[in-house]
């Protein structure tokens, strides 16, 4: 692939995730990095470079235009696309990128999409050594690197467990909301689609034993209310789990929201019953997703109050440890730092040879890690 025009292509630039992470390559991106931008509008993709102050080359590309996806993904190492609801737009580029041989990775928290990705181009991506990573945002690296380096700080062959519990604050923007309003619509349809992925994904080898640790809402010391939280982040984990015999021998994981008080966790209980049975309605559903409109998002004031913490407790071969993911804005400043810089690990560093529909622990591990600690998203072990 050396004779490929550019390191990383980025689709969706203008886009409200699209130009935070434009403002970050063009901020962070080492000198020689040859990236672009690409998108259907070329007009606004120059004004996009002209916001930036930078000549940055612009490609044209439609997520409805399976040629120009081609050839998009022909012109580069890796891409990055932050065009959603990825399970109505995401698919083609997909396609593309297995056939190519080129890496992708999107910030996509739909799992129908990554469980439909994987049966259909999974088998594609293997043979010409793409690697398609999917959820390289908060959703869901933190959990996904921060079990890995829970991991690592235990004892090597012993049964493990690891809990992770999520705090968070910040806003989303239009293109998140409208993909979770998406995503609790098609819980049913979700349901089938991961059965049969479960059915065909590898099991581990030699025996080992990946497990999701069951529990009803409870009370942590230091934490507070644990509430089970049903995002993709958990089906990450568990896969980067199967795929790694550093997990040990029998792994289990527990995914958590953690509310300082027990009105909070009821009312969030409460609230996202009332969702889930409001986006079943079309009616509603369409009320909903007209509540904002493409492009919305916080402000960069709003942003700069955002954070997130998740901290979890390992226990294994006789140790505990407790560890902690922590940095700012989750959904946005965050989430284009975590998109870009994977995608930067991607086109420079020395990684494991990996091809297929990976996970970021899988295809980067400790080389992502020591990236966004640099960049100010910190891992560290609080107590033992």
């Amino acid at each position: 692939m050396a004779d490929r025009d550019y390191d990383i292509v980025l689709l969706g630039a203008t886009g409200y995730t699209g130009g935070l992470t434009a403002d970050y390559l063009h901020q962070h991106a080492p000198e020689g990095t040859r990236w672009a931008l690409a998108g259907r509008n070329r007009d606004k993709l120059a004004g996009v470079a002209q916001r930036l102050g930078a000549d940055i080359p612009l490609v044209t590309a439609d997520v409805t235009d399976e040629a120009s996806l081609r050839s998009l993904a022909e012109s580069t190492h890796v891409v990055i696309t932050t065009v959603g609801p990825y399970l109505l737009h995401g698919e083609p580029l997909v396609a593309a990128c297995a056939k190519a041989g080129t890496d992708y990775v999107d910030l996509t928290g739909e799992p129908e999409f990554v469980d439909l990705m994987y049966m259909r181009h999974h088998a594609a991506a293997e043979a010409s050594g793409a690697r398609i990573i999917h959820a390289c945002g908060f959703d869901s690296i933190p959990h996904d690197l921060g079990t890995q380096f829970t991991v690592q700080q235990l004892p090597e062959g012993a049964p493990l467990e690891v809990r992770a519990y999520v705090r968070a604050g910040g806003k989303p923007s239009a293109g998140t909301f409208h993909s979770a309003i998406g995503a609790i619509s098609r819980v049913r349809q979700a349901g089938k689609v991961h059965k049969q992925r479960r059915a065909a994904d590898p099991k581990p080898a030699g025996g080992r034993r990946v497990r999701a640790l069951k529990a009803a809402p409870h009370r942590v010391p230091d934490v507070g209310w644990a509430l089970p939280m049903p995002t993709i982040d958990p089906q990450v984990v568990m896969r980067s789990a199967t795929a790694l015999e550093r997990y040990g021998p029998d792994f289990g994981y527990g995914h958590f929201f953690a509310v300082k008080r027990a009105p909070a966790a009821a009312g969030v209980v409460g609230g996202l019953g009332v969702l889930a049975a409001a986006v079943q309605i079309p009616p509603a559903r369409k009320f909903l997703l007209g509540r904002m409109a493409s492009g919305d998002g916080p402000t960069e004031a709003e942003r700069a109050k955002g954070w997130f913490n998740v901290r979890f407790v390992g226990e294994g071969g006789g140790q505990r440890v407790v560890t902690e993911v922590a940095g700012g804005d989750p959904g946005y400043g965050e989430t284009a730092k975590m998109l870009a810089e994977s995608a930067l690990c991607l086109a420079a560093d020395n990684l494991p040879e990996t091809s297929g529909q990976v996970t970021t622990a899988v295809a980067m591990g400790d080389a992502l890690r020591e990236r966004l600690h640099a960049q100010g998203i910190t891992f560290s072990v609080t107590s033992r």
